[in-house]
């Protein structure tokens, strides 16, 4: 029996509709399969398109032409409604600014997901504790974003995108924002979770990053214009 993707897009179109007769066209025509337990860059420079793409795939926009299948549910059809469960339920979100929500505490900030999915508080806050003691962030459980460094933060938004064991890891630049080291720490993280069956979408303008990764498809100007094999964890070494 053939395993069906994660990821299932065909013939992705993006428009915006910038007054008549113009309309902006981003993405062209997009095609990507992604499954289950994969590690997957997409690598892309500035204006390549790696933004609209990711918030597609993310649910957090639609396409303008194409179909959309996350996880074997149709999201071009999807109410937005229906949207808000799927983002909540199947995908994890790790971006470059971390999202956290200030004056509230690393823990609170992980419950928060399982609180939207009506989990009961004390599975929310057991579930919460064992996160953030696998991304070693336990000692500062209590300590509110302001109080962390960035790559604490960036454990903290691992730890919370993993709350509602999702389908998917999406994360978007997540080290834009941090020194190489903190990177490491941060890529390290990701190759843990992966090794333990998660699939991994990152998207990145970094060479280097996206080399870790098993797959590597380059984005330009909208089009998907090269894929290739990555090295794997090998690379971090």
């Amino acid at each position: 029996m053939q395993m069906q993707p994660i990821i299932d897009m065909q013939g992705i179109v993006k428009r915006y509709y910038i007054g008549k007769p113009n309309e902006l066209e981003i993405l062209h025509g997009i095609d990507l399969q992604v499954y289950p337990g994969e590690f997957v860059a997409i690598v892309g420079e500035s204006g390549s398109g790696k933004s609209t793409l990711m918030n597609i795939i993310g649910a957090l926009d639609r396409p303008t032409e194409g179909s959309y299948t996350l996880d074997g549910v149709d999201i071009t059809r999807a109410k937005d409604k229906e949207l808000s469960v799927i983002r909540n339920r199947k995908i994890g979100f790790v971006f470059q600014t971390f999202n956290l929500i200030g004056r509230t505490s690393a823990l609170k900030n992980v419950e928060l997901p399982m609180l939207y999915a009506g989990v009961p508080a004390r599975q929310r806050t057991q579930r919460a504790k064992e996160l953030l003691e696998m991304v070693n962030m336990t000692e500062r459980a209590r300590h509110q974003p302001n109080e962390l460094s960035g790559g604490q933060k960036q454990r903290v938004a691992i730890a919370r995108a993993l709350v509602n064991q999702p389908a998917l890891l999406l994360a978007d630049e997540p080290t834009g924002a941090l020194d190489s080291a903190t990177s490491r720490t941060v890529m390290d993280i990701f190759h843990q979770l992966h090794a333990r069956g998660m699939t991994i979408v990152l998207i990145t303008h970094s060479q280097e990053l996206a080399a870790e990764c098993e797959r590597i498809l380059t984005l330009r100007d909208g089009r998907f214009v090269g894929e290739r094999k990555g090295a794997g964890r090998s690379a971090a070494v």
